[in-house]
C-alpha cells in the first residue's frame, strides 16, 4: 500500500467530503481535495496542473478551489481559479493555509484538511455567496494519483 492510501482512512475521507458539502452550502464556490505521493514540480505549479486535469476551470463563475497535498513531500498548496483571483486580496488564502499548516505540523492531517476546507468555504462566502438555484458543478470526492 502506498503512502497516499495510508494517509487517510476511508472514514477520514468521508469526514472531509462532509466538510466540503458543509462549506459549499454557503458559497457558490467549488472546493476539491487532491492527494498524491510526490511531485517533481513546484507544489503550487503541480496544484495548478491538477486543477486543470480535474477540469476545475470549467465552473460558471471560475470559483473553484483545490487543496493539493503531496504526502511524501510533506507539502500542500491551495489554488483558486481566475474568478476568485480577480476579486480577492493577495493574502486571501493565508488564513486557510495557516490553519492547514498548524494541523499538519502536529500530524493532524484529517483535521487540517477539514478545517482548511471549512475556512476556504467561509472565506469564499464573502465574495461568492450561495444563491438560490446554485448547483454543485464538481465532484466532492477526494481525488488521488
Amino acid at each position: 500500500m502506498s503512502r497516499v492510501e495510508d494517509f487517510l482512512t476511508p472514514d477520514d475521507e468521508q469526514e472531509i467530503v462532509q466538510a466540503i458539502l458543509k462549506a459549499e452550502k454557503k458559497t457558490s464556490g467549488e472546493i476539491r481535495v487532491h492527494i498524491e505521493s510526490h511531485t517533481r514540480l513546484d507544489h503550487f505549479e503541480r496544484a495548478k496542473e491538477v486543477f486543470h486535469l480535474l477540469k476545475m476551470d470549467n465552473t460558471k463563475d471560475e470559483n473553484g478551489v483545490l487543496i493539493y497535498v503531496a504526502v511524501n513531500d510533506r507539502k500542500f498548496a491551495i489554488y483558486g481559479d481566475r474568478g476568485i483571483d480577480k476579486v480577492v486580496p493577495d493574502n486571501f488564502w493565508d488564513r486557510s493555509k495557516d490553519t492547514i499548516q498548524a494541523h499538519f505540523k502536529k500530524g493532524d492531517y484529517k483535521e487540517g484538511i477539514i478545517d482548511g476546507v471549512l475556512m476556504a468555504g467561509k472565506e469564499l462566502e464573502t465574495y461568492f455567496p450561495w444563491r438560490h438555484g446554485d448547483t454543485n458543478e464538481l465532484s466532492n470526492e477526494i481525488s488521488k494519483s
